[in-house]
């Protein structure tokens, strides 16, 4: 089977961008240079880059990356202010960031356009494969600075799913061209629209503006109906459409209708919650599947149906180019080899309300008493909900920070129930938790589709490990 469709010289297999850090530019680069669709997430990536240069930048690809940013005033004041050569001493707290808010600081539009910047970079060092971006809808304040900083970067694609992304190719269009823009924000009680904005010529000052290419872009939806209306609505292009079903990891779009929960705890998914593909290929549009097409027969299912080709995120996640701390992924791979490893779709673990799949093993429980010792805290801020204050302010809050903040902001107690401060716990899952007052750190979460259940049968004779490149030739025999 060729590596891109013969009909739209698309990449066949788009290899899923897992945040926060799973999808990492060492994954990315790996896939992209054999010809498919390398993707990092872009999802907390400016934590992700003041953490790796606090722990000493092992290798030096961060710094290496950042010698390359259009502005160099900005790296240098970035590696001043976070990169320590001895890396980070066990009890010392990693530095805090600015947190999120409708008008950010011209400190985090920095973080967020270098942090982009460097990922997509250095994906894309090396070779001449495709790359992609991806990130949630619902965290909407870094959108704009991290499109921009992925842009400087050379980013070919960028996918997003997790809400309705209508305004983002209307975005990249004038981010191509220099303008500026705004995105209107979700803020509930809000009387009239909130916007925050980002303007590519006062954040480049007095350096000339780089030329940058507008990437395509690629919604990331779970209906048919979704698909139509950004089809038909959005004021610009649209590339194409990943299909993602309830089996794939991460956050899942909610059942149509009404949420029922089974005997188990997890939403019941139906006929509804099934896309028409028919009305799927009548929009014109290349289009991936998504959810347990990890298998040969399942890529040439998806091809024989129309699609361009499929995505696959779980396979990725475990193979060695990963983001993810070696420890969980031995741990994993281990118990998938013994049939030993579940996957639970938690209705309201993530502070987003959206499902989230969890995988149940060891010290990553959502629930019981690893949930227990979580912190409940909000200190990085990029699930936080905006919201109308009394006297018309926006105010933030989270159901994972402590309920009687949550409760004072204005929030249910019921909300706060069962959620856990993902953004913590998904840094853990890469070796960059933030360290506690009593030296311990947020316990870790993996997140992965149904498929983790099977990702054993890349080891076969005696292994321990596999790469992505072993996951290419398993999809692709021929």
């Amino acid at each position: 089977m060729p590596t891109t469709d013969q009909t739209t010289g698309l990449p066949v297999i788009i290899q899923g961008g897992m945040g926060v850090g799973i999808s990492d530019w060492r994954l990315a680069r790996a896939v992209a240079s054999r010809g498919h669709l390398g993707v990092v997430s872009g999802t907390g990536i400016d934590t992700v880059m003041v953490r790796r240069l606090q722990v000493g930048d092992p290798g030096g690809h961060t710094r290496r990356a950042l010698d390359h940013f259009p502005f160099p005033d900005i790296a240098e004041k970035i590696l001043d202010r976070y990169f320590r050569e001895d890396g980070l001493p066990d009890a010392k707290r990693f530095r805090t960031k600015p947190m999120p808010r409708v008008n950010p600081s011209r400190r985090f539009h920095e973080l967020v356009v270098a942090g982009n910047f460097v990922e997509v970079w250095l994906a894309r060092e090396g070779h001449d494969g495709t790359v992609g971006i991806n990130y949630l809808e619902k965290i909407q304040v870094p959108t704009l600075a991290s499109l921009y900083g992925a842009m400087l970067g050379g980013v070919d694609y960028i996918l997003m799913g997790a809400g309705i992304p209508r305004a983002i190719p209307g975005a990249l269009d004038n981010l191509a061209a220099g303008k500026p823009v705004s995105l209107r924000l979700d803020v509930r009680g809000a009387t009239g629209p909130v916007e925050t904005e980002f303007d590519p010529e006062a954040f480049a000052g007095d350096v000339p503006l780089p030329q940058v290419e507008r990437p395509g872009f690629l919604a990331i939806v779970a209906s048919h109906v979704l698909a139509t209306m950004l089809a038909r609505k959005v004021d610009s292009t649209i590339e194409g459409f990943v299909i993602e079903g309830p089996s794939a990891g991460g956050h899942n779009a909610p059942p149509r209708g009404r949420m029922q929960i089974d005997e188990n705890g997890e939403p019941i998914y139906g006929a509804r919650d099934i896309p028409d593909l028919e009305a799927i290929r009548a929009l014109g549009l290349p289009f991936w599947l998504a959810g347990e097409y990890a298998e040969p027969e399942r890529v040439a299912e998806a091809r024989a149906l129309g699609a361009a080709g499929v995505q696959v995120g779980t396979a990725f996640a475990y193979c060695e180019e990963s983001g993810m701390a070696p420890r969980l992924k031995a741990e994993v791979l281990r118990r998938a080899a013994a049939g030993d490893v579940d996957i639970r779709t938690d209705p309201v673990a993530s502070p987003t309300g959206f499902p989230f799949k969890v995988v149940q093993a060891a010290d990553t429980l959502a629930d019981g008493p690893v949930y227990e010792k979580r912190e409940r805290i909000c200190d990085l801020g990029y699930l936080r909900t905006a919201y109308t204050e009394d006297d018309g302010s926006v105010g933030w809050r989270c159901p994972a920070e402590p309920v009687d903040d949550y409760v004072r902001k204005g929030g249910s107690a019921e909300d706060t129930a069962g959620r856990m401060c993902l953004c913590n716990a998904l840094m853990s899952t890469i070796d960059l938790g933030q360290r506690r007052a009593d030296g311990s750190e947020e316990p870790p979460v993996i997140t992965s589709g149904d498929d983790v259940r099977k990702v054993g049968r890349f080891l076969a004779n005696g292994r321990d490990s596999y790469t992505a490149a072993d996951v290419l030739a398993y999809l692709l025999p021929a």
